[in-house]
């Protein structure tokens, strides 16, 4: 039972240092740079990260790591739109970090009704 117990720690720990080591990756993005970039994003989910239409999504506050994973996606193809498919095609990793960096850092708030 204690080497259970042991297996359990040691895998927990592996996975909490994955996790640590993937967050410090998805923040190396500059906030800056991602504002230089977000010319051709402004578009579709406006100036402030809220989308222009009813079918684009708000990205304003969005988690980091939850804008790098969908950018990601659309580049590879794993998630498709006719939009994002050809605007995420052309972004280096780098620039999806900045971007996420950029909208990631926008302060969001949500006003629950009565």
């Amino acid at each position: 039972m204690l080497r259970f117990h042991r297996l359990a720690l040691a895998l927990v720990s592996v996975v909490a240092v994955a996790g640590l080591s993937h967050q410090a990756q998805a923040s190396s993005g500059d906030p800056q740079r991602g504002r230089q970039l977000s010319g051709s994003c402004q578009v579709c989910h406006g100036v402030n990260g809220v989308g222009t239409n009813p079918t684009v999504p708000n990205i304003a506050g969005e988690s980091e790591q939850y804008l790098i994973k969908q950018l990601q996606d659309f580049r590879a193809g794993r998630r498709q739109n006719a939009q994002m498919s050809i605007m995420a095609a052309n972004l280096s990793d780098e620039d999806i970090q900045h971007l996420a960096a950029w909208y990631s850092s926008f302060d969001f708030t949500v006003t629950m009704p009565e």
